[in-house]
């Protein structure tokens, strides 16, 4: 793989990252690696749980 090529590809990894981003994908995953750094052998929420207080906190910003 050439250069263009491997500059493509990072070019569309950071793409591919701004888009999950921006709808959300990645917030559990960064909560995880939050609750794991700054408060190490505290249980974390499941999935689940995270996404249901997320949006009891905050009803607003449901899109339906």
């Amino acid at each position: 793989m050439g250069r263009p090529a491997s500059t493509l590809v990072r070019a569309v990894r950071h793409v591919g990252w701004y888009w999950a981003s921006l709808l959300g994908d990645n917030h559990y995953q960064r909560y995880v690696e939050y609750r794991r750094r700054a408060h190490p052998g505290e249980p974390v929420l499941s999935e689940r749980d995270y996404w249901r207080r997320r949006h009891e906190a905050d009803p607003g910003v449901r899109c339906c």
